[in-house]
């Protein structure tokens, strides 16, 4: 049953990235496809998946153990909360923090938490914004980026 379950979650998620994805429209051609192409290109993946799920129902899976359900809502909140503060905080800080917070989630140590987000942070920036030209918000560290 729980193959099943997210099966049919996968429909929905795919259902939503095609509702949302298909009126995507960039202010100016830059490659023949569009952004639309991507989002459309993964949901019909995660269409295809959830349907196998659905349909083979082959493997049982055993419940969560004890606890594993409020880590998984803490989780989500934490990717929210991400979502939420990127372009106020800017990518450095936010990344910084919700990788910090999700490695304490798995049970790392504060100490290698911090010392992780924060390479993360910077060396992600530095990679997307620097290496592959694509723009992140600096939210409160833009005059020192």
């Amino acid at each position: 049953m729980n193959d099943r379950i997210l099966g049919i979650a996968a429909l929905v998620l795919a259902a939503f990235m095609t509702w949302f994805g298909h009126d995507l429209e960039a202010p100016f051609a830059y490659e023949p496809l569009g952004p639309k192409a991507f989002p459309l290109l993964l949901a019909l993946v995660i269409a295809l998946c959830g349907l196998t799920l659905i349909i083979k129902n082959r493997h049982t899976a055993d419940p969560n153990p004890p606890g594993a359900n409020a880590r998984i809502g803490v989780m989500i909140t934490i990717v929210a909360g991400y979502a939420m503060l990127f372009q106020w905080l800017g990518f450095v800080i936010s990344t910084a923090l919700m990788t910090t917070l999700v490695a304490r989630l798995f049970g790392g140590r504060w100490v290698y938490a911090i010392i992780g987000g924060v390479v993360m942070g910077v060396a992600f920036f530095l990679l997307f914004d620097k290496v592959l030209d694509v723009v992140l918000p600096t939210g409160l560290l833009g005059d020192l980026l």
